[in-house]
């Protein structure tokens, strides 16, 4: 006996109920239908789909469920949730499309909701274009046809997305901004939305965010003064200015907390660059996005304007690979947070305050002996006697830069109209002379050895010889060229003096100060104290070109400068 189609009812011969059908009408555009011509639109379904229920005087419309710009890759649309509560509700027992590709883009799902949950509810089914009814042509719904048009329409989808991935990374890496919110402290350019400009009002507080962090304010610092102030964050700036934006992570009261404060710190949009496709969808069924590693974010550089300089950039992440924690209730850090750390087991130190009824001080003790006595020992040193300390070390190497700025200049001065050079250019043009003489003759020696003109151990004997000569000349060329990069090579920007040039007996320590200059500072068993500067290799480089060119000099003008020890960047008091 012949299979019955799970479609098929009871009421009639033809399976044809004897009330008229309650019609749900579902009509379905996204934005992966954007290049479709009109027969795709809105209004064109809805004419399609009245114009089949007016030839049938069986089915009576219920209603109109319209998703407008939702995907087809799931069913969690709005409208066709109403549908299915209307359904539940038994409003509606029939379904009208215009075609299975309107139902929707996920065969799986869609083969779900026609195999088994509309027929769980006796529910009508109908494709216009496909030439689809449930009820009047059961073999319509059981034929291969239906998966295999789904698996098409699925897979266009698939396809669609592979494409937009690829254009959309391409696009990224041309330096284009692709988002739909561009990040705080700048605006879409209005000429072209793939382009950031500064939005100086937004701007202004991004400037001040980096300006305190690196005078030694904590993040939690930072967004406690900007909502003493009453600086909207981020995402209540944005609604002010008209844009539908929430952030899952921001207050909606409109105030600032740490997470947005570091999300600005760390953010390199800010110095000019676009870092994009941090996260990614997952695919182009499942519609949630995930992270994506390091390795696979596109960076372009100089895309816009920056609004804080890669110097200011650059120390503040280095601020932030430090242990730099306080209490809650501190909203400043202070002036060594990060940089004192404990010189046997490197971990950093922790300050403390002793309050004695006549004094108060402070000082710094290893964080492991307080938490482990066996583990370490005290490394206990006073933060007076440290910052004074420190405070030596830098007005010495702040003074040996200012003198070394001096002797570079005069030294580059005597240069320009010096000997040196044209002695080295002269010495440089004969040698470059020699090789060529002794190069020529190395090619006619087999020409000649062919005529009969050189025996054959005569040629072997002047080619080992022009050989050799021509490799003498290549190292001297070398020498004279390296010579003359030297005495060519501006010094006037070495890091170390920039850097240390910029203050001018400093009479206090800041943070600021020890952030630029400072890489470490140990704190020895006993108090005694190694720091360790930055642009200790610019140091060295500097002296060493002083050094170098000292025949330029008259005889004592290096002396001074020159005194100080190669390894005294790590100095211990």
């Amino acid at each position: 006996m012949a299979r019955k189609s799970k479609y098929q009812t009871s009421d009639t011969p033809s399976g044809r109920s004897a009330r008229p059908f309650s019609a749900g009408l579902y009509i379905r555009l996204s934005r992966e239908d954007g290049d479709k011509p009109e027969s795709e639109s809105v209004s064109s379904q809805r004419a399609i789909l009245e114009r089949f229920v007016s030839d049938h005087p069986d089915i009576l419309p219920y209603d109109s469920y319209i998703d407008d710009g939702w995907s087809g890759t799931d069913f969690d649309r709005p409208d066709f949730r109403r549908m299915l509560d209307d359904i539940r509700a038994k409003k509606v027992n029939c379904v009208i499309v215009k075609d299975l590709s309107r139902f929707g883009r996920n065969y799986v799902e869609a083969g779900k909701y026609l195999e088994i949950v509309f027929p769980l509810f006796g529910i009508r089914f109908i494709s216009v274009n496909d030439d689809i009814d449930s009820l009047e042509n059961p073999s319509s719904m059981n034929t291969v046809m239906v998966p295999f048009k789904n698996i098409m329409n699925d897979e266009y989808c698939r396809d669609i997305s592979m494409k937009v991935r690829s254009s959309l990374d391409i696009r990224r890496k041309q330096g284009m901004f692709i988002g739909s919110f561009a990040a705080y402290g700048y605006i879409k350019d209005p000429a072209d939305r793939h382009k950031l400009l500064v939005d100086e009002e937004a701007a202004e507080t991004v400037r001040l965010i980096f300006e305190k962090f690196l005078e030694g304010y904590s993040m939690l610092g930072i967004a406690r003064m900007l909502n003493e102030r009453g600086v909207p964050n981020p995402s209540a700036y944005k609604r002010s200015k008209g844009l539908n934006y929430r952030h899952p992570q921001t207050d909606e009261k409109a105030l600032w907390v740490d997470s947005s404060v570091r999300r600005i710190l760390t953010n390199e949009v800010y110095i000019g660059n676009l870092v994009q496709k941090k996260n990614e969808i997952i695919s182009y069924k499942v519609h949630t996005a995930k992270a994506v590693a390091r390795s696979g974010w596109i960076v372009a550089e100089g895309t816009h304007e920056p609004i804080v300089s890669i110097d200011d950039f650059r120390r503040v992440q280095e601020l932030l690979k430090r242990d730099t924690r306080t209490s809650p209730q501190s909203c400043k850090l202070s002036v060594f947070a990060g940089f004192v750390k404990c010189a046997d087991c490197g971990r950093a130190m922790q300050r403390r305050k002793v309050v004695q009824p006549y004094k108060t001080y402070e000082y710094y003790a290893c964080a492991t002996y307080r938490k482990m006595h066996a583990g370490c020992t005290k490394h206990m040193i006073r933060a007076d006697v440290l910052e004074e300390a420190v405070l030596v070390f830098l007005n010495k190497y702040i003074s040996l830069a200012a003198d070394f700025d001096r002797l570079i200049a005069l030294l580059d001065q005597k240069k320009g109209a010096g000997e040196g050079s044209r002695r080295i250019e002269a010495s440089l043009a004969a040698k470059k002379r020699e090789r060529e003489e002794a190069e020529n003759m190395l090619v006619e020696l087999y020409p000649d050895l062919k005529k009969g003109l050189l025996g054959q151990e005569q040629y072997f004997a002047l080619k080992e010889r022009y050989e050799r000569q021509i490799e003498r000349a290549d190292g001297a060329i070398k020498r004279l060229e390296e010579e003359k990069g030297n005495l060519e090579k501006p010094m006037r920007e070495n890091e170390f003096v920039v850097a240390f040039r910029r203050y001018r007996a400093p009479e206090a320590l800041t943070r600021e100060m020890l952030t630029e200059l400072v890489e470490d500072i140990l704190i020895h068993e006993g108090g005694e104290i190694e720091i360790r500067m930055k642009c200790r290799d610019e140091f060295l480089s500097a002296m060493e070109y002083l050094k170098r060119n000292e025949g330029l000099f008259s005889e004592g003008h290096l002396k001074e400068a020159l005194g100080a020890d190669d390894n005294s960047t790590s100095e211990t008091a």
